[in-house]
């Protein structure tokens, strides 16, 4: 068994435009795939989501506002 001090911890990068929602189910499944995968009690997970402007996302050589995206 693992120790309960254990706290597995995922940082997500998303470009700007998700709802609150999204990201919510998006944290729910994240903590319930890494408390599964790794025997870690769900409670200690932890999930980092980071909005990233449109404008400081580079796809391909250009920022993923000129891509429209």
């Amino acid at each position: 068994m693992r120790e309960e001090t254990e706290m597995p911890f995922a940082q997500i990068f998303l470009i700007e435009g998700r709802t609150d929602e999204q990201k919510k189910l998006l944290i729910e499944k994240v903590s319930a795939a890494m408390a599964e995968a790794l025997g870690a009690p769900l409670e200690n997970t932890r999930v980092w989501i980071q909005d990233v402007p449109k404008g400081q996302w580079g796809i391909g050589g250009k920022t993923a506002r000129d891509l429209g995206r």
